[in-house]
């Protein structure tokens, strides 16, 4: 469906090393080159080290394709295996057949391949993928296969590649005789701002895209920001951001598409924080039984136990500053209603006294950030952070979430901006102490 909504030939940010789709940036190039080098050159080891998702194994296929017909080859990929398995893997991936063979017959049927190829005039050359998984008895053990050799020159190449685990490994004081053999160390560091784009180019040149318009510059500065320069994370935000574009009927792909698969990318958002009585309750300090209360829950809990006492104190206050008598306030009964006399001496709100103090519950200065959860509403978010929601909430929201094209259309894990100040002074004159002093209905909306 992807393919034929963009009128593609394939998918372009596929996840198989496929060398077509291969875009070489200035560090790709001269990791090739300096593979390329140390082979002719004759070097015996070569470490090629970079971190996950830069490419590595698309290098390799490049490298071994560079040599086919002038070198027999041999790939390994299979790293977590003892030495009597990785010979068995070296030698099948060259054809041989090693049923019944131990550990020995298994090595005299590699040097009679390496004879062979000598004779030929032909390089032999073992590269090894994701070595940073091997143990030290096999990396110990493919250091023993560098004596293969005459006194003249190496039978055998040897390419290791990995993540730099593989470093670490190799700088331990029981390596040090592999370490001092590898004559090469070839680094790969991330794609910049330029190659990102160029790279986004031709793989959607390869696969056939004829709006080279597809992802806009407001796209790909999102992109470069949130890929970091890896091929593999650019592969997979364009797969998302073109497949969401594509469910909504979309022919170019805008900054808000690519921001809303990141946020569905984000594991982070997925984690459960522990809260502090949790961890108290882990340290055996406390014993907490009830179970987490939902959103809903917990603005029924505050209309109930707060709503009437802040009532009841905004009663007290003005019946002390405009003569009220005490007494006329009347009774608070247990479940925090207040009697019918004192609501009908409690003056409009056209007599609050222009001195009156409210407590201000946020900070007013600059804007509060939050982290949509499951369930929420932007309705939710704004009475439970803000007190209220109207058009004048709604705008200040959306003048700050730029990306919030619809209101009604959030997803958790996404964060999103919200306007400084919980409550201002200005607060007094809401609903709340009018109409009979009753709380607003919209805050128990569901």
């Amino acid at each position: 469906m992807l393919q034929d909504y963009y009128e593609l030939a394939e998918e372009p940010f596929g996840v198989t090393p496929d060398p077509r789709f291969l875009y070489l940036g200035t560090e790709h190039r001269e990791a090739l080159a300096s593979l390329a080098y140390g082979t002719e050159s004759n070097r015996g080891f070569l470490a090629l080290i970079a971190k996950p998702g830069m490419g590595k194994t698309s290098l390799l296929y490049q490298y071994l394709e560079d040599l086919r017909g002038r070198a027999r080859t041999a790939f390994v990929f299979r790293t977590d295996c003892d030495s009597h398995d990785f010979i068995r893997h070296v030698l099948i991936d060259l054809g041989i057949d090693v049923t019944g063979k131990d550990l020995p017959a298994m090595h005299e049927a590699l040097n009679q391949v390496l004879a062979a190829e000598m004779r030929a005039g032909k390089r032999f050359v073992l590269v090894i993928d994701e070595a940073q998984n091997l143990e030290e008895k096999v990396l110990e053990s493919i250091r023993l296969l560098s004596n293969f050799e005459t006194p003249w020159m190496k039978l055998m190449q040897i390419v290791i590649a990995g993540q730099p685990a593989l470093a670490e490994k190799l700088s331990q004081p029981s390596m040090t005789q592999l370490r001092q053999r590898i004559s090469l160390v070839i680094r790969v560091a991330p794609l910049n701002r330029k190659e990102i784009n160029a790279y986004i180019d031709h793989r959607l040149w390869v696969a056939g895209c004829k709006n080279s318009a597809l992802f806009t510059a407001g796209a790909r500065s999102v992109i470069v920001k949130h890929s970091e320069g890896i091929p593999r994370k650019i592969n997979n935000i364009c797969f998302n951001a073109m497949s969401l574009a594509c469910a909504l009927k979309r022919k170019t792909i805008e900054p808000a598409t690519v921001l809303e698969v990141i946020a569905d990318l984000d594991l982070d958002s997925l984690l459960e924080k522990p809260s502090a009585a949790t961890k108290a309750r882990e340290e055996g300090s406390i014993q907490v039984t009830s179970t987490p209360e939902r959103p809903t829950e917990r603005k029924r809990k505050w209309v109930q136990d707060f709503a009437p006492r802040l009532v009841v104190g905004g009663a007290l206050v003005l019946g002390v500053v405009t003569g009220v008598n005490r007494r006329e306030v009347g009774a608070v009964n247990t479940a925090g209603q207040i009697e019918s006399e004192m609501v009908q001496k409690v003056p409009a709100p056209s007599r609050i006294p222009t001195n009156l103090k409210v407590t201000e519950t946020a900070n007013e200065q600059e804007p509060g950030s939050i982290r949509i959860v499951p369930g929420q509403t932007l309705y939710h978010i704004s009475v439970e952070n803000l007190g209220r929601y109207d058009p004048q909430i709604l705008e200040q929201i959306r003048t700050l979430n730029p990306w919030l094209n619809d209101p009604g259309h959030i997803r958790a894990g996404q964060k999103i901006l919200l306007p400084p100040g919980a409550f201002s002074a200005a607060w007094a004159q809401a609903p709340i102490l009018q109409n009979n002093l009753s709380f607003p209905l919209e805050v128990g909306k569901e």
